[in-house]
């Protein structure tokens, strides 16, 4: 079957079951959505799996795995736009699905009409792939609670300049973005550990010259979030500080996995 059908059929799905949320949302204001809040994700989930081949189709070559830029991105995408439905399932932030499926529907746009190519090896070892695996997974999980932290900056402002209106009104209560924050930060902070962990131990060449920085950005990132959830257990910490922090090591993760996929595959070719 032709790849494009897959691509503009997950689009569509994604962009349906973001605007059908933004329905549930505005439900308060008496809009009323035409489909239940679980019947809406399960077109989410639908619009995931139909990105999830059009994705295989074009990673998977005879030559080995494609993990070009866009590529790369588009995986990402999968496993945010994944946890980010789960979430919605279990927490009243219908927000976070209106904010990251379109951005997933760009992506998968992207990745088709502009590949980039960077070839695994097929006879990668297993090692390798898991590792790969769990950085991605990582990364996704850690993205999420990113866009959560920038989402909880937006409502702190709002609040505290006392305009509970507009946005605010789209947002559920502090207490539920402030939970699936740290609840993002600790999974994806183990996920970290597990494919750090595994690369020290099963790679040998983690700080050879063109991986160092990978390394070296990501154990920064690792002790960063580290850092957070012990303050946050101990101490407390939460609001502008956690914040603060959480796009701190997103920052330094984001470099470590796609500042030097960027740079050698689309800036110069």
């Amino acid at each position: 079957m032709d790849n494009h059908i897959f691509t503009f059929s997950a689009i569509i799905l994604y962009l349906a079951c973001s605007t059908l949320l933004f329905f549930q949302l505005k439900l308060a204001t008496g809009i009323t959505a035409p489909l239940s809040k679980k019947q809406v994700i399960t077109i989410g989930f639908a619009a995931i799996f139909l990105h999830s081949l059009a994705l295989y189709n074009s990673m998977i070559t005879p030559l080995g795995i494609n993990l070009g830029f866009y590529n790369a991105i588009s995986l990402v995408s999968i496993f945010i736009g994944l946890f980010t439905l789960v979430a919605t399932w279990r927490h009243p932030v219908e927000i976070l699905a209106v904010v990251f499926l379109p951005i997933a529907a760009i992506t998968l746009l992207s990745d088709n009409f502009s590949p980039t190519t960077h070839l695994l090896d097929p006879s990668s070892s297993n090692a390798l792939i898991f590792h790969i695996l769990t950085s991605i997974i990582a990364y996704s999980i850690l993205a999420m609670a990113a866009l959560q932290a920038i989402l909880l900056s937006i409502q702190n402002k709002f609040l505290h300049n006392h305009q509970p209106g507009g946005i605010i009104k789209l947002m559920p209560p502090l207490r539920y973005m402030e939970v699936l924050l740290f609840e993002l930060i600790a999974v994806g902070f183990m996920a970290l550990t597990i494919s750090l962990g595994s690369g020290l131990i099963f790679l040998e060449n983690m700080f050879e010259q063109q991986l160092a920085h990978k390394t070296i950005l990501s154990i920064i990132a690792w002790f960063v979030f580290l850092t957070l959830l012990i303050g946050h257990w101990k101490l407390g910490w939460r609001g502008r500080t956690a914040i603060r922090w959480t796009l701190g090591g997103f920052a330094s993760l984001m470099l470590a996995y796609f500042g030097s996929k960027f740079v050698l595959e689309i800036v110069l070719v």
